[in-house]
């Protein structure tokens, strides 16, 4: 993610920021510019600030109070919601305070995605609007069963993984490096976004239709598209039995040597399941090297690194046209080792726990021609 500042004095703003703490301006991010703007208490309604940027008439998100949202609504009409909190179909009742707790949380995390989704150019269309769109039902667990989840565009979340005692619990036992709630919405907007650059849904995106190629105006559906063929190529045929598949992996674990071709152990399961949690880590990369740059991280050591071995880092905000997934990669890496280290200083886990093999790096590759082709 960009930084942000107060476009009334200028002090640095965060994500989650609605009230600019030098000042004490009231702050909201607009979608449509992509950066914050100074907002009137009174009516909620965002002005340009000092750099003297229209507002159009953007007003406050009717989830503020309920669930801290800081995002505009675009076209002004007061008591609407902001476009990432109109994703979200279903939410906890007011009456439990317990979970709308947990639920504001995700829709912070949430409005993450949004913004890089957006900021990569994918289509954010809500299912209200369109059936072939994106929602979000955010369920509390503490009554009855959530499966955490995937269908036809809905993406389900178990918001008791939003309390960090029972995220760690799962995290140990199901043996992985890594399990936050952005993690699972990246990966869960995975699935559906598979459905959008590789099996290719119609959604009209406002300047043409995004194909099945994964270019706007491409294939459509087609069974035979380029998209699809490299995908089977890359990740394997999703036409075997994802159910079966599930249940495979869950009683006898990922293979012996999966991490040779696997981001994860779970991505083993099904080549859905390879994919969703390789656009995750997609996700997980673009967003640090530009928040990397954005803040001015540099890498140009350790001096003596041996050999064969480059240790510079320079990201930028934005991949440069043409950057393939390898240069990105390279920036990537470095980082990472630095970022790890200085982890370690401070006696914590890497911040990075994962080794992206060249089989790895493919399946980015995939991933990142898709999302570049359909912004191009």
């Amino acid at each position: 993610m960009r930084a942000f500042s107060c476009g009334v004095c200028g002090n640095l703003l965060v994500a989650e920021n609605s009230v600019c703490v030098s000042c004490g301006a009231a702050q909201g991010f607009s979608p449509s510019v992509m950066r914050f703007l100074p907002v009137d208490v009174a009516s909620g309604a965002a002005s340009g600030g000092a750099s003297g940027t229209a507002s159009g008439g953007a007003v406050q998100c009717a989830n503020l109070a309920a669930a801290g949202c800081n995002w505009l609504v675009d076209d002004g009409r007061t008591g609407r919601l902001c476009v990432s909190c109109r994703l979200t179909r279903t939410r906890p009742n007011d009456e439990d305070a317990a979970a709308v707790a947990v639920w504001a949380s995700t829709e912070s995390a949430k409005r993450r995605l949004v913004y890089q989704l957006l900021d990569l150019g994918l289509p954010v269309v809500p299912l209200s609007d369109d059936a072939r769109g994106l929602a979000f039902d955010l369920l509390s667990s503490a009554r009855s069963p959530v499966v955490t989840g995937h269908a036809n565009g809905v993406v389900t979340i178990d918001l008791a993984e939003g309390h960090d005692a029972h995220r760690e619990a799962m995290r140990v036992q199901m043996g992985e490096p890594y399990r936050t709630m952005l993690g699972h919405l990246r990966h869960e907007v995975g699935h559906y976004y598979w459905q959008v650059l590789v099996r290719g849904n119609g959604l009209v995106r406002g300047d043409g239709l995004v194909g099945g190629d994964g270019l706007v105006g491409g294939q459509g559906s087609s069974s035979e598209s380029p998209a699809l063929q490299r995908f089977r190529h890359v990740f394997g045929d999703e036409r075997a039995d994802y159910r079966q598949a599930l249940r495979r992996h869950y009683a006898t674990g990922p293979p012996r040597g999966w991490a040779a071709g696997h981001v994860s152990a779970y991505a083993t399961a099904h080549p859905w399941e390879d994919w969703a949690e390789t656009f995750a880590h997609y996700l997980h990369i673009r967003d640090t090297l530009q928040s990397a740059a954005a803040y001015g991280m540099v890498v140009t050591g350790p001096d003596e690194p041996g050999p064969g071995v480059d240790l510079v880092a320079l990201p930028l905000e934005d991949a440069a046209a043409g950057d393939t997934i390898g240069s990105i990669v390279g920036t990537w890496l470095p980082l990472t080792y630095a970022l790890n280290a200085v982890n370690r200083s401070m006696g914590k886990g890497d911040l990075y726990p994962f080794v992206l093999t060249p089989p790895v790096i493919s399946k980015l590759g995939v991933v990142h021609d898709l999302v570049v082709g359909l912004r191009g």
